[in-house]
């Protein structure tokens, strides 16, 4: 056995290709680029439309190879389940989405191996706490509340059983509701981006405004301060009156 070397990269999921960062890489060590990429690309298939995490150990004495597939960020995961590009920069007052709590679990699952928990149940509170700073409703709720219930032992049943598919019914209604917070938060940044813009025009038309009542205007540029008369003599002083 010889000597292993590690080659961490970062791939789109299912896309792996022998060119930049895992062709780069492997070249020196002489390794079956091929191989090692329809290897990846088998592994990740699942992770279409995101960035995976994939390790690479290779042997440098006869080539063989290990691949260990990490997962995408929660984040990523929850934003797939759901179909959106991005989360919201404004979690707490702009609700951007909507999740089941079955695809809670079915996100927990996923990242389970790689989250510092013990148990399902904690995962899916990671899970849902992920919901919360990226402006995800779980069923319909904020994710706050979510975890209250959690606490509370409403879904031990959903998460003893690992249900991860919710009723056809059920994912209408998420979807519906989170074309719904799209729209509205698309018009919430029109609406900001038309104030900024009001501001900003405002406020160029204030700084380029006359000067208000009072000022001294500014000279005239050119214009010549009147000298004296060459000639002219001093006013004779006003004479007192001398009180009799």
């Amino acid at each position: 056995m010889g000597k292993k070397q590690t080659v961490d990269a970062l791939v789109d999921g299912g896309k792996a290709s022998a060119g930049p960062p895992i062709g780069s890489s492997l070249g020196p060590l002489k390794v079956n680029i091929g191989q090692v990429v329809a290897e990846i690309n088998q592994k990740t298939k699942d992770f279409a439309g995101m960035k995976v995490p994939v390790k690479i150990i290779v042997d440098t004495e006869d080539k063989t190879f290990t691949i260990t597939i990490g997962t995408p960020p929660a984040s990523q995961l929850i934003k797939k389940e759901i179909g959106i590009e991005s989360c919201s920069g404004e979690p707490h007052v702009n609700k951007i989405g909507a999740i089941t709590f079955e695809q809670i679990i079915k996100v927990a699952r996923m990242k389970q191996s790689s989250l510092i928990v013990n148990n399902l149940k904690s995962a899916v509170k990671t899970i849902a706490g992920s919901c919360q700073s990226s402006g995800i409703l779980i069923d319909g709720k904020d994710a706050i509340e979510i975890l209250k219930e959690i606490d509370n032992g409403n879904y031990d049943d959903l998460i003893k059983n690992e249900k991860t598919e919710p009723s056809a019914e059920k994912k209408k209604q998420m979807a519906d509701l989170t074309k719904e917070l799209l729209s509205k938060s698309e018009s919430r940044k029109k609406e900001k981006a038309a104030a900024k813009a009001a501001a900003e025009a405002a406020a160029a038309a204030q700084a380029t405004a006359a000067p208000a009542t009072g000022t001294t205007p500014a000279a005239t540029p050119g214009a010549k301060t009147a000298a004296p008369a060459k000639d002219a003599k001093p006013a004779p002083a006003a004479k007192k009156t001398e009180k009799k």
